[in-house]
């Protein structure tokens, strides 16, 4: 009869417009799905261009430049005799959408436009895409020329169809549909759609993956079926890291796992299921089987065309696996370091440069590098040629070998301690502990001289000369002296990161890291243009409570010693002056908050939805054990004016790698004026007004 199916499903580090690169990824998973006796393969979504084009998909290259990736695809021999689907963007009467093109043997066999877009978060495909809104309906579409010359097709199916091969019948959905309340995949399971497709470009964010697989798992527990999802991996252009996942699912049940995180551009699954087994946990659904009976039919594709072989009673199938979640702890060790390499190898520069204080942010950032190094150090062990070749030309040495994560972290990565009169010894002696431990370039310097001449300009300009709050001057003059040495550590954090290579005799420039968590960035606890201003910040969607999990994590597994003192040190700017040789200065007093409060804070704002006075409402039934209503009132007051006073800091956020759902990142996740009214005076009565009620 043939029961046994081969479909392969693929992870794919893909470029936004790196039409060569991406073409060249897609043919490699096809070769490796061939090789391993696959007749379906299913890529990641709008794989030709890359996902992240942005207002890109707007112009006509992109469109044009996507077939003539189609027409290098249908024409090849490597092509034959597999079902491919791939994802592109395609002009239909002139309407943009993003859509599947499957295609066998030369033919294109349908184009499935996509029916929910994701619009939320990170995503904005409504501004660029229009959703198919005719549910089961096919139209016709008129092929370029250039596809025509390969196909001998004037025209093809466009529209809301299903493929019936000669033993089964596939379904697509698109990323989105999945996590919609009305999936694709629920009617299509009752229409007799035995095995579900879905291609995403679906980013990692702490603690989600596990929301992904139950989808998937779920998608087929209740209608029976197999669930394939291809996923994008990897930094395709800006803050975002997908996180690959794809994964293969029948009846409930994972049967097969993609990776999370890794440095492999091309990562494929194949799995041999057996179809009898989706028919026979479906035959006894009753209330399946009813619902079935009425459904509203598919328009179905015939394809000439199997999936499994006549002769197939004693090929192995697989059998369902324990799906593996990473901790947090190891996410962050993991995303961060591979989109950091993304990053690192794509703009062709040397390494990086960190400004390193000796503080549980700095020191979070560096051992991420570190991490980077490993992977890197354990993806050319295993034999991964291409990122052999990005490292020797990163460290422009066409023999080198990367085995040692410390050797090759002084090679691409350099730490710099920027001391200033207040700063203490303790610090300079962590950062430099560290560095040594993780075997960074690592460069001391003192900032004073640059310091006492910015101020002396100012003095000679006005004949005034600011003081800090300790001796005698305004909180004004205090601030202003601490904002001087941040901004001219920025100053030189670049300089150094333009000229250090050269100094030592090496080509290139390095990228300068910065490191200010999310907490932080929400608060506005930062100054404007100082070290937080940098290239990028893979810390900078991290909470400051899961940065200190992760040092301890890198504690336990990297063996860096030095990280000890420094989880057990208070976290200070030291910006004002030392007393008795000590830091008096620590950053929670100075934000009027803990990190633990400015967390929940962060997720009410964002995640709830939560104004001053829902906010308020929330937090007096959370902590009613520990605040009075006063006590909450004054809190959530003084982080709204806070926010609202340093929200303007938001529009030059670094570019941050997106881990938190509670972000304030200005860019395209969380959109907000940057100009308040921070009285907040009709919100804040409102509390008022509950507080004296209760």
């Amino acid at each position: 009869m043939g029961r046994a199916v081969t479909v392969a499903t693929c992870a794919l580090n893909q470029w936004a417009l790196d039409f060569e690169g991406n073409l060249e990824r897609i043919f490699r998973s096809i070769d490796i799905a061939k090789s391993k006796g696959a007749r379906y393969r299913l890529g990641p979504e709008l794989e030709i261009c890359g996902y992240g084009c942005s207002d890109h998909y707007y112009e006509s290259d992109t469109l044009l430049h996507s077939f003539q990736v189609l027409e290098k695809l249908l024409e090849s021999p490597a092509t034959q005799d597999i079902i491919c689907d791939v994802g592109m963007p395609v002009l239909h009467r002139n309407v943009r959408y993003n859509c599947r093109v499957i295609f066998l043997n030369k033919k294109i066999l349908l184009i499935r436009p996509k029916i929910s877009l994701a619009n939320a978060g990170n995503y904005r495909e409504l501004r660029w895409f229009t959703p198919w809104s005719k549910a089961r309906h096919v139209e016709e579409y008129f092929l370029p020329r250039i596809i025509q010359e390969v196909t001998g097709q004037e025209t093809v199916p466009f529209g809301d169809a299903v493929l019936a091969t000669k033993d089964t019948c596939l379904g697509a959905e698109i990323c989105e549909e999945l996590w919609a309340p009305n999936s694709p995949h629920i009617e299509m399971g009752l229409d007799g759609v035995e095995i579900f497709t879905n291609s995403s470009g679906s980013h990692h964010v702490l603690r989600k993956a596990h929301a992904r697989v139950d989808l998937v798992n779920s998608a087929t527990a209740k209608n029976g079926g197999i669930y394939i999802l291809a996923n994008q991996k990897g930094c395709d252009g800006d803050r975002l890291y997908y996180d690959g996942c794809a994964m293969i699912s029948m009846n409930g049940e994972t049967v097969a796992q993609g990776s999370q995180f890794s440095l492999d551009d091309v990562e494929v699954l194949v799995a041999t299921l057996d179809l009898e087994d989706v028919r026979s946990y479906r035959a006894e659904i009753s209330s399946r089987n009813l619902a079935a009976s009425k459904v509203n039919p598919y328009p179905r594709i015939k394809v000439d065309f199997a999936l499994s072989c006549p002769d197939d009673v004693a090929v192995p199938t697989c059998i369902p696996i324990q799906w593996r979640h990473h901790s947090p702890e190891e996410e962050i060790s993991l995303g961060p370091a591979c989109w950091l390499w993304d990053y690192l190898r794509r703009s062709k520069q040397a390494g990086f440069l960190l400004p390193l204080s000796g503080g549980i942010d700095s020191s979070a950032t560096a051992c991420i590098v570190y991490s980077m190094c490993h992977q890197v150090c354990l993806a050319v062990k295993n034999g991964n040629a291409d990122v052999l070749a990005d490292a020797r030309r990163i460290v422009n040495d066409e023999t080198y070998i990367p085995e040692d994560p410390r050797e090759f972290c002084k090679r691409v990565f350099t730490t710099c301690y920027m001391a200033s009169e207040n700063s203490s010894q303790d610090t300079c002696n962590r950062a430099k502990l560290l560095a040594e431990q993780i075997g960074s370039y690592h460069i001391n310097l003192n900032i004073d001289a640059a310091v006492k001449a910015v101020v002396g300009i100012f003095s000679v300009v006005t004949g005034r000369t600011p003081r800090f709050s300790v001796y005698g001057g305004s909180s004004r003059e205090s601030l202003a002296l601490q904002n001087v040495q941040a901004r001219i550590r920025m100053v030189l954090a670049y300089l150094f990161a333009q000229l250090t290579l050269w100094t030592r005799g090496m080509p290139g420039g390095l990228l300068v890291l910065g490191s200010a968590n999310v907490d932080e960035s929400l608060r506005g606890y930062l100054t404007k243009y100082d070290c937080s201003s940098a290239d990028i910040n893979p810390i900078g969607g991290i909470s400051k409570t899961d940065l200190k999990n992760f040092i301890q994590y890198c504690l336990e597994n990297f063996q860096l010693t030095a990280l000890r003192s420094i989880m057990s040190a208070p976290p200070t700017a030291e910006l004002e002056p030392l007393v008795d040789g000590q830091v008096a200065q620590t950053d929670e007093a100075d934000m009027g908050m803990t990190y633990a409060e400015l967390s929940i804070y962060g997720k009410l704002r964002k995640i709830a939805k939560a104004g001053p006075y829902s906010m308020f409402c929330k937090l007096i039934n959370m902590w009613k054990e520990i605040c009075t209503p006063r006590e909450v009132a004054s809190k959530v007051k003084h982080f709204f004016r806070m926010y609202s006073v340093n929200r303007h800091k938001m529009t030059t956020l670094t570019p941050s790698y997106h881990a938190e759902n509670y972000s304030p990142d200005d860019n395209r996740f969380d959109l907000r004026p940057f100009l308040y009214n921070t009285s907040w005076s009709w919100q804040f009565r409102c509390i008022d007004k509950q507080v004296n009620a209760l």
